[in-house]
């Protein structure tokens, strides 16, 4: 009887991994990202413009909070979002556009300078644009709203065609997308803040020198400490 359940067992778990390869597929090429990226953004548009258009307000405003012991960390959904998950987002761009710098189409840094080029004009047309049309108004001051590329979306269609577009094109709109979004998120931190924290901002440069030094002194991993490794 144990040996007739043990083959069940198998037949089902042979049969789960049957119907689950396209789904492994579909996750591994980024499609599924892309397809929940923009049924999200149809369910945003709709709702925000919709009658019930206050409760999408809301719950962005609803606070979450981490607590542990006396210290909590507490902020509104859309601050978890923007100050929280955004890092590891753009930390993950950065170390896609490190590897394209290291070993990769950027090797050559002349590759790079078409994509950074465009980029300062996708900073510079669109803010111009926008001034030309609310100039004088009160939304003037918002001129640095259309500087910033979404770089969610760009790698949204990167993942939708990837097949059909060369590595070229993927490089390009991936460098020029982050450059574009460093210029666009330092004209916002110089022009839109009240004020500047020197504090996190020393510890991330002292961060960043510190990754330039391992990188100049050629230290790639760090040291193993196993017995097996002695």
């Amino acid at each position: 009887m144990s040996a007739t359940s043990a083959a069940t067992r198998t037949g089902s778990a042979h049969l789960a991994a049957q119907l689950s390869a396209p789904v492994r597929r579909l996750v591994r090429t980024g499609v599924a990202g892309a397809g929940l990226l923009v049924a999200a953004t149809v369910v945003a548009l709709a709702w925000a413009n919709s009658p019930w258009g206050a409760s999408y307000e809301r719950l962005w405003h609803t606070e979450a909070a981490l607590r542990f012991g006396d210290v909590e960390i507490a902020m509104d959904l859309q601050h978890w979002v923007n100050d929280g998950l955004m890092v590891f987002f753009f930390f993950l761009i950065g170390m896609e556009v490190r590897r394209e710098l290291s070993m990769g189409e950027l090797v050559q840094r002349s590759r790079l300078t078409v994509p950074a080029l465009a980029a300062l004009a996708g900073l510079v047309v669109p803010a111009l644009v926008y001034l030309a049309i609310n100039a004088g108004g009160p939304g003037a001051v918002g001129w640095g709203i259309p500087m910033a590329t979404d770089t969610a979306f760009v790698l949204g269609a990167l993942a939708l065609f990837g097949r059909h577009t060369p590595m070229q094109l993927r490089v390009f709109l991936l460098s020029l997308s982050v450059v574009d979004d460093i210029g666009a998120l330092s004209a916002i931190a110089i022009f839109y803040s009240d004020e500047i924290d020197l504090v996190p901002l020393g510890i991330a440069g002292l961060c960043v020198l510190a990754f330039i030094g391992l990188s100049r002194m050629q230290v790639w991993r760090g040291r193993r400490t196993s017995r097996s490794a002695r």
